[in-house]
C-alpha cells in the first residue's frame, strides 16, 4: 500500500514541476563530495514520474565520470554497462514489465557494481534513519546484497522529492540503510 501511495503522489506532479525538480536535484547531487570525486557512478535513468536523473547523468558524463547504467536481466537482476550519454539510450520493453531506457553499448557484468564509488539507488522513499523504501521489483536488493558479499562500500545516495522523506517506514531483514537522501530542498546525510 505504501507504494501506490507515493506512486499516486509522484502521478499528480506536473511535467513542469517535475523538470524543475530534476534540475534543482542535478545541481544539488553534483555538490556532493561522494559524486564529484568519484571516478565510477553506478546509476540509473529515471522512469515516469521518479525524480529525473537524465541531467545529472550528462553532467556526470560530461565531467568524465564513468557512469554506470542498470540493463534488467530476465531475473530482475541488473546487468551494467557504460552511459556514453543520451544519444547510447535504447528503449527497452522488458516482457510482463515496464518499458525502460538501456544503455546500447556492450554489458561489463553484474559485478561491474563494485568499481563503483557511488550508486544512484531509485526509491520511493527514506526515512529518518536512512532505510529505502525500493520500487518493489527487488534488483536494487540484489546489487545492495552483492556490494555487501563482495565487503564494498560505495556511497548509497537516493534522489527523491521533498515529500519523500518521512519519518519511519517498514524494514524487511534484507534492507539496507542509505547514506544520503538528495531533494529539491537539500540534503541528509545518514550515519
Amino acid at each position: 500500500m505504501l507504494r501506490l501511495d507515493f506512486r499516486a503522489v509522484r502521478s499528480r506532479l506536473t511535467e513542469d514541476d517535475a523538470q524543475k525538480a530534476a534540475a534543482v536535484l542535478a545541481a544539488r547531487a553534483l555538490e556532493l563530495p561522494e559524486l564529484a570525486d568519484a571516478h565510477t557512478v553506478a546509476a540509473y535513468v529515471s522512469v515516469g514520474s521518479e525524480p529525473g536523473t537524465r541531467a545529472l547523468l550528462d553532467a556526470l558524463h560530461a565531467r568524465g565520470t564513468r557512469v554506470l547504467l542498470p540493463v534488467l536481466l530476465a531475473d530482475n537482476d541488473l546487468d551494467w554497462a557504460v552511459y556514453d550519454g543520451a544519444g547510447s539510450l535504447v528503449r527497452v520493453q522488458h516482457q510482463g514489465k515496464i518499458t525502460l531506457l538501456e544503455p546500447s553499448g556492450a554489458r561489463v557484468g553484474p559485478e561491474a557494481v563494485l568499481t563503483a564509488d557511488a550508486v544512484l539507488l531509485p526509491g520511493l522513499a527514506v526515512d529518518a534513519r536512512g532505510m529505502r523504501l525500493g520500487r518493489g521489483g527487488g534488483s536494487y536488493d540484489r546489487v545492495l546484497a552483492r556490494l555487501e558479499r563482495a565487503d564494498a562500500h560505495p556511497a548509497l545516495v537516493v534522489l527523491l522529492y521533498d515529500s519523500e522523506v518521512v519519518p519511519y517506514l517498514p524494514e524487511e531483514a534484507h534492507d539496507r540503510p542509505v547514506h544520503a537522501v538528495v531533494t529539491p530542498s537539500g540534503v541528509r546525510r545518514f550515519r
